[in-house]
């Protein structure tokens, strides 16, 4: 009954608390702002229940069942430790793709070009935010390599942007000394974008010509 209802911004409206607790959660949402969040509820008030049941049992279900990989750091689910790229013997075992975050594995997954291994920093170094390689799965990545002296190239992806190419020069400082080949994605990538929003031609175009850092 609620699908006719066209949303009116109202200052000092105060809505019942129902709705206005589902408009708050909203605005927690990235570029969702208060006039954004408040049309969403509303459309959210008109959905099907089975629709709004499942909608709530998925938002749960990705806080509950989901953990992240003992190697590689990628999402995965609980009952799937390690994650099925780590545990896929037909990849090449020798290289090791270095990104910010799971939504750059399932960018460069979609290529279809790429068959080495992850591993995920969820995160990037940033002295402004007060970000070290402490702070991310860096550590994880050191004993990683450390114990698998199969792997001989280790390819930095993290975003062509001041963080990213900060935590690129660190890894490259760090990992040279121990003998293994860093290399850096090609700027195919234009500066300041995130791999997980750039087509799929690019970003293998970027896998083909990385340079040595």
């Amino acid at each position: 009954m609620f699908n006719a209802v066209r949303v009116r911004h109202f200052e000092n409206m105060q809505y019942p608390e129902p709705i206005a607790k589902l408009i708050d959660s909203y605005t927690k949402l990235p570029g969702i702002g208060p006039k954004t969040a408040t049309r969403l509820a509303f459309y959210t008030l008109g959905m099907n229940e089975e629709d709004v049941q499942d909608f709530s049992k998925a938002l749960i279900s990705a806080k509950t069942d989901l953990t992240f990989c003992s190697i590689c750091g990628n999402i995965t689910a609980t009952d799937t430790d390690p994650c099925v790229i780590c545990r896929d013997q037909s990849r090449d075992q020798s290289t090791v793709f270095v990104v910010e975050n799971s939504r750059d594995v399932m960018a460069m997954e979609n290529t279809r070009d790429y068959h080495g291994l992850y591993h995920v920093l969820n995160g990037v170094i940033s002295p402004s935010a007060g970000t070290g390689p402490e702070d991310i799965n860096l550590p994880s990545l050191i004993r990683r390599l450390s114990e698998h002296e199969e792997i001989k190239e280790v390819i930095v992806g993290t975003n062509a942007n001041a963080e990213g190419e900060a935590t690129a020069m660190y890894l490259a400082r760090l990992l040279k000394p121990a003998g293994i080949e860093v290399t850096r994605l090609a700027h195919g990538l234009a500066v300041g974008s995130d791999i997980d929003y750039a087509d799929e031609l690019t970003l293998i175009k970027a896998v083909q010509g990385r340079t040595k850092l």
